[in-house]
């Protein structure tokens, strides 16, 4: 075998099927045809002299030597991305692409404002936005910019603490129409309670509650998706603790003096990255914006 047996095309089109787990999806994902995609997986497959896939009931199964491999292969896509990036827009200019990793709720109900106004000083920004309650690998190309609810240990990582989001206890209009509001800590063992499903730490602060309360709190709905937990409290399925800034948008807050906890929020990026003009433009608007929304 020789390094011209080993396409990147061949690679990205294998690493592709893995994830969407298809030909025919692969194929949409990179705006090929699905014969050439397959040519290009079995064009790998020969240069390395062994099967990457199985086809089962449930479509293609991955082999164990193709899951060994797909970690590289992954890396490499992680380059090429940020190669990608780089090429787009000049250092000194702030416009191209840069990627943003976010959980789910932030970047469902926090972050879009704020881009917004980024876009307003910025218009050749163009934001990739990732939605992923993991820790992404920035030193591994994987994103530009992060907003993080821990404090990075990594020491390549340049990170800014912008403050602590506070989360409150709040219900729609029409649940506290129907059941009232709670007074105490202790009424809320006689409300319907939109709460964590497995979640450690979450569970636990649930469970801190029902000591608090002197008995358990009756969940209505139950969810490790904090999107899925909003979404149950709009509709009225019962009392849940959501971020205050977001809450006070269209819900109403009970127990209005209690802070339920607070979320540490870090901005964090890899040092070097931060060279580029659009990437330290990403940086330096989102640590004035979640500054601003901690505050509020």
């Amino acid at each position: 075998m020789s390094d011209a047996d080993f396409s990147w095309d061949d690679q990205r089109a294998f690493l592709t099927v893995l994830d969407t787990g298809s030909l025919s999806a692969a194929a949409r994902a990179l705006g090929l045809t699905q014969p050439t995609v397959r040519h290009r997986v079995e064009a790998l497959e020969r240069a390395i002299g062994q099967p990457l896939f199985v086809r089962g009931v449930n479509g293609l199964a991955p082999t164990p030597e193709a899951l060994g491999l797909a970690g590289h292969v992954r890396r490499m896509a992680h380059a090429s991305e940020a190669f990608r990036r780089e090429a787009e827009g000049s250092a000194s200019e702030v416009a191209g692409p840069v990627r943003l990793s976010v959980s789910d709720f932030v970047g469902i109900e926090v972050v879009p404002p704020m881009l917004s106004a980024l876009r307003e000083l910025h218009p050749r920004l163009a934001v990739e936005l990732l939605l992923t309650n993991a820790n992404t690998d920035l030193p591994g190309q994987e994103a530009d910019v992060a907003v993080r609810m821990a404090r990075p240990n990594q020491g390549s990582l340049v990170a800014r603490h912008v403050g602590s989001i506070p989360l409150g206890f709040f219900a729609s209009p029409a649940y506290l129409d129907r059941n009232g509001f709670p007074e105490t800590v202790a009424d809320l063992t006689r409300h319907s309670m939109v709460g964590p499903d497995r979640m450690p730490a979450y569970v636990a602060i649930l469970d801190a509650l029902s000591r608090e309360a002197g008995g358990p709190l009756p969940i209505a709905l139950r969810s490790d998706s904090h999107p899925a937990q909003l979404a149950a409290v709009r509709a009225g399925l019962g009392i849940g603790v959501v971020q205050v800034p977001v809450g006070e948008r269209d819900l109403v807050r009970v127990l209005p003096d209690r802070i339920v906890f607070g979320l540490d929020t870090w901005i964090v990026a890899h040092e070097d990255v931060r060279r580029s003009a659009r990437i330290d433009a990403l940086f330096n608007h989102l640590v004035e914006s979640f500054q601003a929304y901690c505050s509020r």
